[in-house]
């Protein structure tokens, strides 16, 4: 057996990278410095622990980019994913899960690996030699991003993320709220009512707005220049935006009606998702938040049905890190000044859990195929998986560089009858295409397919 291959970090693409080295015979050491260093967004020492929402979004895998990307791993025999189905809760087409349960799975399935071991603590430095994967997220201990800052020759780059607010379900007020998914997307009728809604006429939207734009926020501290991602505003920023905004982003009330008063649609909704598999949390959708604590509290009780809602956990706003990796990264996605290194995960400009968890998966196979002498075929660019490594690795520019969730347009175009405007068929032509490079890939080294019999 070869050298241990370690990672620093043991969130998403930290653990993926350490299931795939140990499923592929290979020895992995994770090192996380939770809990004896703790985060402003860590509750727990759990591995692959979620923090900014419960969802792994649309699971839809032949007409969206992160729906595909669940194929992909799946395929790859992908332990984040495994554990997510295993603890999915019902929320339409979305792919949400008990967040505790699920980190609590991925904890225990790694520490009882023979191929795994866990060593608590922080790593505050570059290593030396070795073979190591960089995994640290977007909260990277302050040492550790200095020293990478150091190592590039240039500030690490950052911007802010913000979290949504969670509330106890026996506070909403369901004389007010309804369950219903929007469209009414789902197989079963606990899928389709997997959403709580509060419905806004246009005077209570009004006011709500008013509200929040007026509403005390955390400041900065001195020096922070930061901007924010653009999938995860806070709402006080899209509202700031345009007043409208919100309405035609989280609070849009199409596709939903209100079995309250049928007949009259809601100006806007606000949408609550499960978070949990008792169904007794509810996280506020799309609701993330730099708003004080005290002015979270006032601003979303004016919205009908959360009057009188208990708040198991408020919003809040935090720094993530991320390096400028077309430029220190090569192919194989590793340090370009230290090719013993490589880095996975949000840190690279991914942004997304099951990105992250993608590009550990990449990482861990690149390493373990690198320390037992093997070489593997190049990724296809015309899958997700593929599409996202190229992009960080070289496909973005440089100077331009931000945080990246999947999407179609970081695919090789496909032709299809009807051109651009036939959205449906292009989509079905990338995702096939896709599935066909990576089942190809897989099987030409990069793994056996887990889902050759589908």
């Amino acid at each position: 057996m070869t050298d241990p291959i370690h990672i620093v970090g043991g969130g998403m693409a930290g653990a993926e990278a350490a299931w795939q080295i140990a499923q592929g015979g290979g020895r992995a050491v994770i090192h996380e410095m939770r809990p004896h260093v703790g985060t402003f967004a860590h509750r727990t020492g759990d591995l692959a622990e979620m923090v900014c929402s419960n969802s792994f979004r649309s699971d839809d895998d032949e007409q969206n980019a992160v729906g595909l990307l669940h194929w992909e791993m799946r395929a790859a025999g992908g332990l984040v994913m495994e554990m997510a189905d295993r603890h999915r809760l019902p929320a339409g087409g979305a792919l949400a899960v008990d967040r505790d349960g699920f980190s609590a799975a991925v904890t225990e399935r790694l520490h009882a690996h023979p191929n795994v071991e866990v060593v608590p603590g922080e790593v505050d430095a570059l290593p030396g030699d070795g073979r190591w994967i960089v995994a640290t997220g977007p909260l990277t201990g302050s040492k550790l991003a200095a020293a990478i800052a150091a190592e590039a020759g240039q500030d690490s780059l950052a911007f802010f993320d913000a979290i949504a607010p969670i509330v106890h379900a026996d506070s909403v007020d369901m004389d007010v709220a309804w369950r219903q998914s929007r469209y009414d997307k789902g197989e079963t009728e606990e899928e389709r009512t997997a959403y709580l809604n509060c419905p806004m006429t246009r005077d209570e939207y009004e006011a709500f707005i008013d509200a929040l734009l007026a509403a005390e926020t955390t400041p900065f501290k001195e020096g922070e220049t930061a901007g924010y991602f653009d999938g995860c505003l806070p709402i006080e920023v899209m509202a700031e935006r345009g007043r409208e905004t919100l309405r035609f982003g989280p609070m849009k009330p199409v596709g939903l009606t209100n079995p309250h008063d049928p007949t009259t649609k809601p100006h806007a909704v606000v949408q609550l998702r499960r978070d949990n598999a008792l169904g007794t949390l509810y996280n506020i959708v799309g609701f993330q938040t730099k708003m004080k604590y005290g002015a979270q509290k006032e601003v979303l009780s004016m919205i009908p049905g959360l009057h009188g809602a208990r708040f198991a956990r408020l919003g809040g706003i935090h720094r993530n890190t991320f390096i400028n990796s077309p430029t220190l990264l090569d192919a194989e996605m590793r340090l370009r000044s230290r090719p013993h290194i490589r880095f996975a995960g949000q840190i690279t400009g991914v942004e997304g859990y099951v990105e992250s968890a993608a590009m550990g998966m990449l990482a861990g196979r690149l390493a373990l195929a690198e320390a037992e002498g093997r070489a593997l075929p190049p990724v296809p660019p015309t899958t997700a998986t593929g599409a996202l490594m190229t992009h960080i690795t070289g496909g973005a520019e440089a100077k331009t560089f931000q945080p990246m969730n999947v999407n179609f347009g970081l695919f090789p175009p496909v032709e299809v009858r009807g051109g651009r405007r036939n959205r449906p068929a292009r989509y079905k032509a990338y995702t096939d295409r896709a599935k066909a490079d990576w089942a190809a890939w897989l099987t030409a080294g990069g793994g056996a397919p887990a889902l050759a019999a589908q």
